[in-house]
């Protein structure tokens, strides 16, 4: 699955063309490296995102299938930190 459709399917970002604009403008990582939107997502790969005031890092635990529900969303990844910045 793309990068720019996983970030949609989890809702960690709302609409994948902010995803794949996020990701074009280097504001998502994966495994510390700049991501394309259309990179190939794995189990285990680390997405770290950075937003306006704040940097998030989720670890990849299983790949979604289309029309996921949004209570099962969360199942996908785990978060495993924030940091907030000025």
């Amino acid at each position: 699955m793309r990068l720019d459709q996983f970030l949609k399917e989890t809702r960690i970002i709302k609409r994948r063309t902010l995803a794949k604009q996020m990701c074009d403008e280097g504001f998502v990582l994966i495994n510390s490296k700049k991501a394309k939107a259309s990179y190939e997502v794995k189990i285990g790969d680390i997405i770290d995102i950075y937003f306006k005031q704040k940097k998030i890092k989720y670890r990849i635990e299983s790949i979604p299938q289309k029309g996921t529900r949004k209570n099962e969303a969360s199942e996908y990844y785990t978060l495993l930190g924030e940091e907030y910045y000025e």
